[in-house]
């Protein structure tokens, strides 16, 4: 981006947990931040906070509290700001909630999603970048996933939402030129991680030696992928030209970011348990409502272009994850 050093960077979802890791590598690398958050009670508005307040340290990292659903003030911090980049990671996050509670995805990741694409048409970026999921390919049965395969049986609404997202995107990007990329994240996990996920609910229940429920007794794979890595992509799409013929002629892209090497779900907790010292208790379950039995990207498209490897393994991503949390909690009861 030409001014990229000189005009801040926008990112939604900011004190979420990639927006966190995005925001402080990015400002790591001399890039001006401005990043908005809901801080919604979704999860812990504490941990949100303290991710805050690791970022508070930066000179060029400034927060503002805002909800991508109000667009009068997203309007005008297009207006004030003229930003090139535009990084939008907010949204309502998890499969499960979205069947007790729909309205809130149709509000976040419907409505907000437009305000951004609006503000962006309206506003004039170079460059959109959003967060899409691998939820979107349900129970594909075309191993690995891959972003050129047909997905439209979404099996949670919050996969339609993100599928939505994808065709909201596609024609703005046609219709107004504004150059987007979506990335397709696969279950993102590591430090500052969100209360919600398997993970982390996993290490907290083993601790207080809870019994952790396991769902289709076990049998699911998922492609996890470390923070760091899904980062480290994030940034080098930055700057990726749209040069390809097809790209030339319509400025959108769709990328998986994943690890390529799915985990079975006991293979994952057996080694949460050798990095917290301590043997779950387990409860086997059937396969949940809104639940897919395998995820599995093809990254070969992000290979190809930015040379993305992602190099943590399962093994050290939850010791990295565990000794964060031992040091977080410091023993306390969460």
């Amino acid at each position: 981006m030409s001014n990229s050093n000189t005009k801040p960077i926008l990112v939604t979802g900011a004190a979420g947990f990639v927006g966190y890791h995005l925001c402080k590598q990015l400002c790591n690398s001399g890039l001006i931040i401005i990043g908005i958050d809901s801080i919604n009670d979704y999860y812990s508005p504490q941990l949100k906070k303290d991710r805050l307040s690791q970022l508070a340290s930066f000179e060029n990292f400034k927060f503002i509290q805002l909800d991508i659903c109000d667009k009068k003030e997203i309007d005008n911090l297009f207006a004030t700001k003229g930003f090139e980049v535009v990084i939008n990671l907010a949204a309502q996050a998890g499969v499960r909630y979205s069947i007790d509670y729909p309205y809130k995805y149709i509000d976040s990741n419907l409505i907000g999603f437009i305000n951004i694409l609006e503000a962006c048409r309206h506003y004039p970026v170079q460059h959109l970048i959003y967060a899409s999921s691998s939820s979107v390919y349900g129970n594909s049965e075309s191993i690995p996933f891959s972003t050129q395969a047909p997905c439209n049986e979404p099996v949670s609404l919050y996969a339609a939402t993100k599928k939505a997202n994808e065709m909201m995107a596609h024609s703005y990007a046609q219709l107004y030129k504004i150059p987007v990329t979506g990335l397709r994240f696969f279950t993102v996990y590591g430090p500052f991680g969100r209360p919600d996920m398997a993970y982390f609910s996993f290490t907290r229940k083993i601790l207080n030696n809870e019994t952790i429920q396991v769902y289709n007794n076990g049998d699911l794979e998922r492609d996890f992928t470390y923070v760091d890595d899904i980062v480290c992509a994030i940034e080098k799409l930055i700057d990726l030209p749209f040069d390809t013929d097809e790209e030339k002629i319509k400025p959108y892209r769709l990328f998986n970011i994943g690890n390529n090497q799915p985990v079975k779900l006991m293979d994952f907790i057996t080694t949460l348990e050798k990095h917290i010292g301590q043997t779950a208790i387990k409860e086997f379950l059937p396969m949940q409502k809104g639940d897919v039995f395998r995820t599995y990207a093809d990254i070969s498209a992000l290979e190809e272009r930015i040379n993305f490897k992602p190099s943590t393994s399962i093994d050290e991503g939850l010791h990295q994850f565990v000794n964060w949390y031992k040091l977080y909690y410091n023993g306390s009861q969460h």
